[in-house]
């Protein structure tokens, strides 16, 4: 499991950084374009693997005093992947949460519009803690 919870936080990652690649490189234009057709279902569900950690990092508060450096990478890592989950996969979540609510989903493009500045330094740790948890579960 800990294997596709890490390619989809590289994957999520890679696409909030996007705007980054696709200016070094112009063939990464093209590679992007292919993986952005899956951005709404990686956004989702890292959205939910985020709000999945977040609420096992409260229900285990506890860990804070024997080992407060794994409670706090556990916290990066929820924190990241819910934040780039509802970036990416905010097209989704308002398709099928605020459907047929247009003051919802204006509020929502509000919201989204401040997040935005935060993409690419999400999608930094996203990779990072992603790849952090891989070398973890393997050594």
């Amino acid at each position: 499991m800990f294997l596709v919870s890490m390619v989809i936080g590289i994957l999520g990652g890679i696409l909030a950084m996007s705007s980054l690649f696709v200016g070094k490189s112009p063939s990464a234009a093209e590679k992007l374009a292919k993986l952005a057709q899956y951005q709404g279902w990686i956004g989702l569900t890292m959205f939910f693997w985020g709000v999945w950690e977040i609420i096992e990092c409260v229900m285990n508060l506890g860990m804070m005093g024997s080992h407060p450096l794994s409670f706090v990478f556990w916290l990066l890592s929820g924190v990241a992947d819910f934040g780039v989950g509802l970036l990416l996969g905010f097209g989704l979540i308002s398709t099928y949460a605020f459907r047929g609510n247009a003051m919802a989903i204006e509020k929502g493009n509000q919201i989204r519009g401040k997040l935005v500045a935060f993409q690419v330094p999400l999608g930094g740790l996203a990779i990072v803690t992603s790849l952090v948890y891989g070398v973890l579960n393997f050594i």
